[in-house]
């Protein structure tokens, strides 16, 4: 099962094609150059940025190109959207209990922007952008949170991505929304290609390792949480994310062959309610011991718990799994 995902985001998860272009043609004509059309940047763009402005605009310094670029790239890239099907993606991957990281070389600044215009920020474990080397980066990531390379993905759109995945002993997706055409894309084999992301999330379905799971999606608690006694004082509310594997093929309609998830939520509320915890790691490990002692017919489990306390974030989270030994 592919349980961690690496995601490209210019391309891949939304469309900033049309600002970027935009932005090319303004840096070509500044200094002289013919403008480019869609297919005409699609054809030549390429990572990294330096080999495709050494290519076209040669004299100009790249400090000087970096800085207008992102100046007037600034001043469009509100233009950004999602593609089609993110919300739906992204909703899968968390149910799913799949681990989010992106790894992108758009600006932080810019992809900071983007990603709270869009609602998405919070879905990664931990964005990586601003990368210049992605075949660096990737190894670095995969070694900073004990990835599993077998059970590890790279989705990008471009050749540099598919490069950057078979660079650091993972599998590459390549998928069509966004700057490499299928031509440039397949002289670098990537292991799988999908047109969209509705077709990687039915991809991911296909192959989840595990095909039955009850899923309790955003349990409201009170618990008594906080590193200090005077935030322990009072309770406050979480938000509890459960997904739980299990075996459903022989419920034949019958609760007694399955797992009451009206149970499961009364523990996860009793518990929560029941305890006093300094951090929610703590809180979140306890819970999915108890879970799985209580419940038998569960062989697995993902737990997310949301705290709401930091006054610029939407949440803060520990996300984890567990299996039966």
């Amino acid at each position: 099962m592919l349980r961690n995902l690496l995601l490209d985001w210019s391309g891949t998860l939304v469309d900033d094609l049309p600002p970027v272009i935009s932005t090319t043609n303004f840096l070509l004509e500044k200094y002289g150059r013919p403008p480019f059309d869609r297919e005409e940047f699609r054809q030549h763009f390429r990572l990294p940025f330096a080999d495709f402005y050494d290519e076209f605009l040669p004299e100009v310094p790249r400090d000087e190109l970096e800085d207008l670029f992102r100046r007037k790239f600034a001043e469009l890239q509100d233009n950004v959207t999602a593609l089609p099907g993110l919300e739906e993606f992204l909703d899968f991957c968390r149910v799913s209990g799949r681990r989010l990281f992106l790894l992108s070389a758009a600006s932080s600044e810019h992809f900071e922007a983007q990603a709270k215009r869009l609602g998405v920020y919070h879905c990664f474990e931990r964005p990586y952008a601003g990368v210049r080397d992605k075949r660096v980066t990737i190894r670095e990531i995969l070694a900073e949170h004990d990835l599993a390379p077998e059970e590890t993905a790279f989705v990008g759109d471009m050749i540099h991505d598919v490069e950057a995945a078979r660079c650091g002993g993972v599998m590459s997706i390549a998928i069509l929304t966004g700057y490499d055409s299928i031509e440039k894309l397949a002289p670098s084999r990537p292991d799988v290609v999908v047109s969209s992301l509705s077709n990687l999330r039915r991809l991911l379905t296909a192959h989840t390792g595990f095909a039955d799971r009850i899923v309790i999606d955003g349990l409201e608690v009170d618990a008594r949480i906080g590193v200090t006694a005077e935030e322990r004082a009072t309770a406050q509310r979480l938000e509890v994310h459960l997904v739980l594997e299990t075996d459903l093929r022989e419920v034949r309609d019958d609760i007694e062959r399955t797992t009451d998830y009206a149970a499961v939520a009364e523990c996860v509320t009793a518990y929560c309610a029941a305890g006093d915890f300094r951090l929610i790691e703590s809180l979140a490990g306890g819970l999915a011991d108890v879970l799985l002692e209580r419940f038998p017919r569960v062989s697995a489990l993902e737990v997310e718990v949301r705290k709401f306390i930091l006054p610029n974030a939407k949440h803060t989270g520990v996300r984890l799994r567990r299996e039966r030994d």
